[in-house]
């Protein structure tokens, strides 16, 4: 099928932390700081067998998610840098992303870390006020937050992102004005905003449920999404993504590699990747994990290792579908009529020409000839389209 050439982007799930943060779902694990070293070593093991799997594989972005990447050492980092520079064709432009928790970049970490290689840093600002930050279990304030922006930038990073919360029990307009001032006040290059989720297993979910806390008010956090989008505009942010914003160029190169649907393969503990119309997973649990890559013999079919889980081999139907609900969420590109027709044979109009010419009435999508979008409208109900769509 066309577009399996494309340069991979890598991804590489870091499952640590110190804290677990009251809203998280994802595959994150406390107090195992013991098995970090360990990780490591599993994790280079894996790149080293990915690589293996199928020679001269060009790499355009690599990304440290998680947890918390920023508990490894910069040597760690290295190491696992090295790994995918020795096994892959990396390119030299190459985007290189790492999350991190504001409490760990020391001015000596962002030096160490930007001379392995990492040049974009995604700092979890979270919120600018302190009951917010108390309410998350954040193991952070928000002077933290500015001295690791200070700190970044000393240490030559000109490629910045944080995230920001909203849709929070509680939560006013104004409090969600002063986190959005704040944030622009360090002005980063690239910004994510976050609808709060109630994520099944979270503490979160159990507070609102048990009554603890209110619910979020729908209402309410679209109209933080529209104040946001109104600020962000004025001071010179594009929204390229539905939750995304950036500095012209600045856009993240690693996730628009996800809404283009695009080969990814992802490598850690309770890792998603795609590639090779194969989707899967990888084991949830680091002890399950290390001990898999430690006893790994044998060659492997890309993108397959010793620590896949489950997997599935995509049918044309779920890739087809799959492309269109993620490249709606890019709100200027959209979905490209030409390379959807490239790599598919048909038009995206004329498989669903009914269904995007209701919402065209309905004021959520506009086609032209060289694209499908969501309206500014549409970027808010976004939802009742994607769920018709599949």
């Amino acid at each position: 099928m066309a577009f399996s050439n494309s340069p991979l982007s890598l991804y590489l799930h870091v499952p640590f932390c110190s804290i677990k943060c009251t809203y998280c779902a994802f595959n994150t694990y406390i107090n195992l700081d013991h098995l970090i070293e360990p990780f490591v070593q599993a994790l280079v093991k894996e790149i080293e067998i990915l690589g293996e799997s199928k020679a001269a594989q060009v790499v355009h972005t690599i990304y440290l998610g998680g947890g918390t990447p920023s508990l490894l050492s910069s040597e760690q980092i290295a190491r696992i840098l090295n790994a995918i520079h020795l096994k892959f064709v990396v390119l030299p432009d190459a985007e290189i992303s790492m999350e991190s928790n504001p409490r760990d970049l020391t001015p000596e970490y962002m030096e160490a870390i930007r001379d392995i290689g990492i040049n974009r840093l995604s700092i979890g600002m979270q919120s600018a006020n302190a009951h917010e930050l108390e309410l998350f279990a954040r193991r952070h304030d928000n002077e933290q937050v500015s001295e690791a922006v200070v700190a970044a930038r000393s240490g030559g990073f000109t490629n910045l992102n944080l995230d920001l919360i909203y849709g929070i029990p509680a939560q006013t307009l104004d409090g969600w004005e002063t986190s959005l001032k704040q944030m622009l006040a360090h002005q980063p290059e690239h910004i994510s905003l976050y609808a709060l989720g109630l994520e099944d297993g979270t503490s979160m979910k159990a507070w609102v449920e048990s009554g603890k806390l209110p619910a979020p008010n729908d209402d309410l956090a679209a109209d933080m999404y529209e104040i946001a989008s109104d600020i962000l505009e004025a001071d010179g942010y594009r929204q390229y993504e539905i939750s995304n914003w950036s500095k012209p160029g600045y856009e993240c190169r690693h996730n628009l590699q996800y809404w283009r649907n695009l080969p990814y393969p992802g490598l850690g503990p309770g890792a998603h990747g795609l590639a090779d119309g194969i989707r899967y997973s990888t084991i949830l649990s680091p002890q399950r994990y290390i001990r898999a890559l430690q006893e790994a013999t044998g060659h492997f079919e890309f993108p397959r290792t010793p620590a896949i889980d489950q997997s599935i081999i995509l049918t044309r139907e779920t890739e087809i579908a799959d492309t269109l609900l993620m490249g709606l969420r890019l709100t200027e590109e959209g979905i490209n009529r030409a390379n959807f027709a490239e790599r598919f044979g048909v038009d995206p109009v004329d498989l669903h020409r009914l269904l995007f010419e209701k919402f065209v009435g309905y004021g959520l999508l506009e086609i032209n000839r060289e694209r499908v979008r969501v309206t500014r409208q549409g970027r808010l109900l976004s939802n009742m389209i994607f769920r018709e769509l599949v």
